[in-house]
């Protein structure tokens, strides 16, 4: 006698659809209030470039006889730079060579003296390294036009007024970059790493230069940038430090310009305020393409610390 066993039949397996609950929470991130608060903080940042890039292709008359947000009849883009680029001899290419020089080198140093510093402070323990840090902390809150009369007396006794290293200098000493790189110091270099080169005989030089500072690397360029958009705007420090004409930046060049087209001084032509504003649409080009360029090290380094592994 066979006996026959009844099979089971499949029965198919319905999943409920995912995509609902995504699409809930998609339209749940959405918010118009916040929508139209960055759109808000957009323009409030991008209505000054628009305005200058728009007043930057007018003649001096234009500039207070036309629509400021909008071309006049005739633009003169190319012929503002090219009178911007040869008025006094050239002299404007001349405060452009010297704002790059002050703003790479500072930058540059600030930015290694700032990962020493923080590499120090996150990775050695010494006597008074709490107190320290806190002085650190505490100078970051001191505004630097507070320091300019000290630093100028003090550079006057020191005989570097009237000097590029007047600008150098004081530019070197980044509080706030060094609080930065301490943070990021303590996460972005292994403790265990530097013990394997230290047992490998390596000095601390050495485990500096080839190990950490390799490591440190977006938050470097972080305060590299940092420091050179402040040393690049500076102008309230060249000011009271420089007397010579061949060595003011651009920030203090374009100011005596805009004096001479104010009080018609001697040198001043019937355009010198459109060249004014057309050199100050000049200016930005650098520091728009050093942010292009270092836009990806700048924000890793910016989120550097935020998590905790």
């Amino acid at each position: 006698m066979t006996t026959t066993t009844p099979t089971a039949t499949a029965v198919p397996k319905t999943t409920a659809p995912e995509t609902t609950p995504r699409r809930a929470r998609r339209r749940a991130r959405r918010s118009t209030p916040l929508t139209i608060a960055m759109l808000a903080a957009l323009a409030y940042f991008l209505l000054p470039l628009f305005w200058l890039l728009i007043a930057s292709t007018k003649s001096t008359q234009d500039l207070f006889n036309s629509f400021g947000l909008w071309f006049s009849h005739a633009p003169q883009l190319l012929t503002n730079i090219r009178e911007t680029l040869t008025q006094d001899d050239g002299v404007f290419v001349h405060w452009l060579l010297n704002t790059v020089l002050y703003a790479v080198v500072s930058a540059v140093g600030a930015a290694l003296l700032a990962a020493a510093g923080g590499y120090g402070f996150a990775k050695f323990r010494f006597r008074g390294d709490r107190l320290a840090f806190n002085l650190v902390l505490g100078a970051v809150m001191v505004p630097t036009t507070a320091l300019a009369i000290p630093t100028y007396l003090l550079f006057a006794k020191a005989g570097l007024v009237n000097t590029p290293w007047a600008i150098i200098l004081p530019s070197l000493v980044n509080p706030f970059g060094l609080y930065l790189m301490r943070i990021y110091a303590a996460d972005a270099v292994p403790d265990s790493l530097l013990e394997a080169a230290r047992i490998d005989g390596a000095g601390e030089a050495r485990i500096f230069f080839r190990i950490a500072l390799r490591l440190l690397g977006p938050g470097l360029v972080t305060v590299l940038l940092f420091t050179l958009v402040a040393t690049w705007n500076n102008y309230f420090l060249p000011l009271i430090m420089l007397n010579d004409p061949d060595l003011y930046p651009i920030t203090v060049g374009l100011a005596s310009w805009a004096a001479q087209a104010q009080n018609g001084g001697a040198g001043a032509s019937s355009d010198m305020l459109a060249l004014v504003v057309t050199g100050s649409l000049l200016s930005i080009v650098p520091l728009v393409v050093a942010f292009l360029m270092l836009q990806r090290y700048w924000q890793s380094g910016l989120a550097a610390g935020g998590v905790k592994q």
